[in-house]
């Protein structure tokens, strides 16, 4: 595993056991994120990714957005951006997975497409070869992903989640529902990335103008995340990403 990734994964750790000794429930998606960060450093072991260095370089810069948030929420919890604050902010009673969830909507569809932009400079959207590597290698986290699923179901359920009889018949449904929306996010996320590099190039208010409508529609998404019912399967058939227009 690259020394970047080694320390970022330090930082989570250290962070998590802070968390989980005052049973603050920003532990919760903190775990999911840590686990899944291993699992990037081991698919970037493997070889996985086209270009290992950009991807390294770009995972450590996503991840500095969601530890960063959270420590200045720790700090001053007006300081964070609003979908991260919901997600801080959020009834500590609620199920394991819906601050998971909270904390996805925050980072994926508010934090990534701000980490692409500055992981892909101007310069390379004129590069369709370029362009087309980068948009290869966002793709291929979907892969990672996947391949979490089921053990972050698992090990959410060990942390305390309450899981129903209903619960454990719906499972496999919710499983694929999870792996489905993952993907349509990550779609919509190049997408909001590719208006957000418009924006950009317009200038500077421009893009504060786009970034803060990109805010308001990843806070507005967490009245439908915790909506009574069965969200996972909500979400895979009308989608988690919060699309620009």
């Amino acid at each position: 595993m690259a020394a970047d990734v080694e320390a970022l994964v330090a930082r989570m750790e250290d962070l998590g056991r802070t968390l989980a000794a005052g049973r603050d429930p920003a532990r919760h998606f903190l775990g999911t994120y840590l686990r899944t960060t291993r699992a990037v450093g081991v698919a970037l072991d493997d070889g996985v990714f086209e270009d290992v260095p950009w991807v390294t370089a770009w995972d450590v810069d996503f991840a500095g957005l969601y530890l960063d948030a959270l420590e200045a929420h720790r700090r001053d919890p007006r300081s964070a951006p609003a979908p991260w604050r919901l997600a801080f902010g959020a009834d500590p009673a609620l199920p394991p997975e819906a601050h998971v969830l909270l904390g996805m909507n925050a980072h994926i569809n508010y934090d990534l497409p701000q980490s692409l932009l500055r992981a892909i400079p101007p310069a390379d959207f004129l590069d369709a070869e370029i362009l087309a590597r980068r948009h290869r290698d966002h793709g291929r986290i979907d892969g990672v992903l996947a391949a979490r699923v089921a053990e972050e179901d698992l090990a959410l359920e060990r942390s305390g989640g309450r899981r129903t009889r209903l619960d454990r018949v719906l499972a496999p449904v919710n499983r694929t529902a999870s792996r489905l929306f993952l993907r349509e996010s990550r779609r919509t996320v190049w997408r909001n990335t590719r208006a957000l590099h418009a924006a950009r190039l317009d200038g500077d208010a421009a893009y504060a103008h786009r970034l803060a409508e990109l805010e308001r529609a990843s806070a507005a998404r967490v009245g439908d995340l915790l909506r009574p019912g069965p969200v996972l399967v909500r979400l895979a058939v009308h989608g988690f990403g919060v699309p620009l227009r």
